[in-house]
């Protein structure tokens, strides 16, 4: 399958602090693929690589390349880096002074969009897409933080989709929800992963493997190994692997 980022030689520190080494790593187009390993491993750090927002961190710093459909994104405006690589974080993060209606369009006024036909339509195939329009559509002009925690993370999902991005990161989108909303949105994730190019973080290896096509596993900030989720899980060809993924530490 065809690599939508081509990750090189990718090394990130905090300060003096390494936390990710040398690592390379192609991600599929159009399909989803699973970060997993123990906490503190730098799974979210890898993430925040994706989109450039590592380098926000105070003393941070990054080395290696990262390119997005062959284009080194160390050499685009990281504000046209994070429209085209959206970005959903472990809590739902709606802002708190806006409306629903308000939450989605947000990324489209801020790429110049001003006209209310054309913001509608946006916000309408947003919210379709991230599974919400139905239970907002009749209360677009609440608060986007009246909703529930489950149904604040889809709105999350929507403003990342409204400016029609080309990759999804999820940075574990699950962990705050209920299993209800943690089934819904997965059943999400299952039907964006074949019109987006999706990388999620997750501890839950019950949700890697259903809701992913490939898995990298991390450990102590090295990639050990990457490959179709069913053979990471049922056939690695690493022990160490299989030792996380059959519970032997972790």
């Amino acid at each position: 399958m065809a690599a939508k980022m081509e990750i090189e030689g990718l090394s990130a520190w905090y300060g003096r602090r390494q936390v990710l080494y040398d690592i390379s790593l192609n991600v599929p187009e159009h399909a989803a693929t699973a970060i997993i390993g123990p906490s503190g491993c730098g799974k979210s750090t890898f993430l925040r690589c994706l989109d450039r927002l590592h380098e926000e961190s105070p003393q941070a710093r990054v080395e290696g390349t990262i390119r997005l459909d062959g284009e080194d994104l160390g050499t685009l405006d990281p504000v046209a880096v994070r429209c085209r690589v959206g970005m959903v974080f472990q809590k739902p993060t709606p802002f708190p002074n806006l409306s629903i209606f308000e939450n989605v369009a947000a990324g489209l006024r801020l790429l110049g969009v001003r006209r209310r036909d054309e913001l509608d339509e946006g916000v309408l195939t947003a919210l379709q897409h991230a599974g919400l329009w139905e239970e907002v559509e009749s209360i677009l002009d609440a608060p986007g933080t009246s909703l529930s925690g489950g149904q604040q993370q889809r709105l999350c999902i929507a403003r990342a989709l409204a400016v029609r991005p080309e990759v999804l990161l999820l940075d574990e989108p699950c962990s705050a929800l209920d299993p209800i909303a943690t089934a819904k949105i997965e059943w999400l994730l299952a039907k964006l992963r074949s019109e987006y190019t999706v990388v999620i973080v997750t501890h839950n290896l019950a949700q890697a493997v259903r809701v992913s096509d490939y898995t990298a596993f991390l450990y102590l900030g090295k990639l050990v190994e990457t490959g179709p989720t069913a053979q990471v899980f049922h056939q690695p060809a690493e022990k160490l692997t299989e030792n996380y993924v059959t519970g032997r530490f972790g």
